[in-house]
């Protein structure tokens, strides 16, 4: 039994922060594939190598991704698309659980290997996008399909872009071959930008995510005061609701300094859902390009959330409510990232085969400040239950890829 607890102490804290750390580099990785959102075109034919690494809060994640964009005449693109996950670690959760992290038992590692294609059709000033995406991992298996329409108009002036998307996922559990949730994901999209004037785009963007299911991990627990046991508190399984409703609305705007070499970004995202999550971004960016073949960038970004109605710490006592969560993304916490990143523009057909090419390295350090989830690794003879002092913690990411255009 012993065994187990380890075991299932180990799984949960890593999954705590594999969802948060593989959200933010779902975000960065996208950001380094992605451009800027403009008049309805084919994407770039191009082929991306990344190297991704996450270290932070006693998880590591790194691992490849490539990205292969290829023309089909001139109306058609498809691309493919490979990413794999590397976690390993242990967690604040680990550690407060007593266990040896040197053990055989207590090391957490997995490997999560994502496949993704997509197909985009240019018919005059109208894109249409399709694209289906896979991952699997030991206890963890998605789908999602996705579909996209663009359309431009005023001379090219102004782009609105929907998009909507369907996933199916399957929950189990590595200690139990029998367990088996689902969960479904719908999300939608729009997207309006707008060229004000030549130095100057601006673009609002909203989302609507409707998840159905399982949310809750399963192995996550929650603590309630125990007097009899002699850390003042036990765990309990957490639930979570299976429904959640959320909306997000964007700004960003982009401008170019008069000196041509230099622009400004920047953006504003606003989240709400009906757990009674708030949550408030804003990011500024400084690139600037150097002799035409450097683009150096600077990056500072601030994140802010309220949290859900049922999360909580430390309960008063077992089954305190329907709902339980301690999950320190579920409650209240910030952030702030510093990121810098130098882009290399090689000289043309430096590399046999592509017209261009570019090395590109990017870094993140990121500042977590939890409001309401506390390090319970120190000793109960120094601090009572609820008493212990909040968790924070850095991270660093980094983002190293080499681009090739056809």
């Amino acid at each position: 039994m012993a065994l187990m607890a380890v075991r299932e102490a180990a799984v949960a804290a890593t999954d705590r922060s594999r969802t948060r750390v593989r959200h933010w580099l779902a975000l960065l990785v996208v950001g380094c594939f992605a451009g800027t959102a403009g008049a309805s075109v084919l994407p770039e034919e191009r082929i991306d190598v990344l190297y991704h690494s996450y270290d932070g809060g006693g998880v590591k994640i790194d691992g490849p991704s490539v990205l292969v964009r290829k023309s089909i005449g001139e109306s058609v693109s498809v691309s493919g698309k490979y990413y794999v996950d590397t976690v390993s670690g242990a967690s604040i959760d680990v550690e407060a659980a007593g266990v040896d992290v040197n053990s055989a038992a207590s090391p957490y590692a997995e490997e999560r290997t994502e496949y993704n294609a997509g197909i985009d059709y240019l018919n005059d000033r109208t894109l249409i996008s399709a694209g289906y995406a896979t991952s699997q991992e030991n206890d963890y298996d998605a789908e999602t399909v996705s579909f996209g329409i663009t359309q431009t108009f005023f001379g090219d002036l102004t782009t609105v872009s929907l998009t909507t998307s369907y996933g199916d996922d399957v929950i189990g559990r590595n200690d139990r071959p029998d367990f088996e949730e689902h969960l479904e994901r719908r999300r939608y999209g729009l997207t309006l930008t707008q060229i004000l004037r030549t130095d100057l785009i601006a673009a609002f963007s909203y989302e609507a995510v409707i998840d159905e299911g399982f949310l809750n991990n399963a192995y996550r627990q929650v603590r309630y005061r125990d007097s009899s046991s002699a850390r003042g508190y036990s765990y309990q399984p957490e639930a979570y609701p299976d429904t959640r409703n959320s909306d997000a609305f964007g700004l960003r705007a982009i401008y170019h300094l008069p000196n041509r070499r230099s622009a400004l970004r920047g953006e504003y995202r606003y989240f709400q859902d009906n757990w009674a999550i708030e949550a408030h971004t804003g990011e500024l960016r400084y690139t600037h390009s150097h002799d035409d073949n450097w683009l150096f960038e600077l990056k500072l970004r601030h994140y802010d959330q309220t949290g859900a109605d049922f999360y909580s710490d430390l309960y008063d006592f077992r089954d305190a409510q329907n709902y339980l969560a301690r999950d320190k993304e579920m409650g209240p916490f910030s952030s702030n990232t510093i990121g810098l990143g130098a882009t290399y523009n090689l000289p043309r057909f430096a590399i046999p085969g592509f017209e261009r090419s570019s090395i590109n390295l990017y870094w993140d350090h990121i500042r977590f400040d939890y409001e309401d989830f506390r390090d319970v690794r120190v000793s109960p003879d120094d601090y009572a239950a609820g008493k212990e002092p909040l968790y924070q913690f850095d991270a660093n990411v980094a983002r190293f890829y080499l681009s090739f255009w056809f």
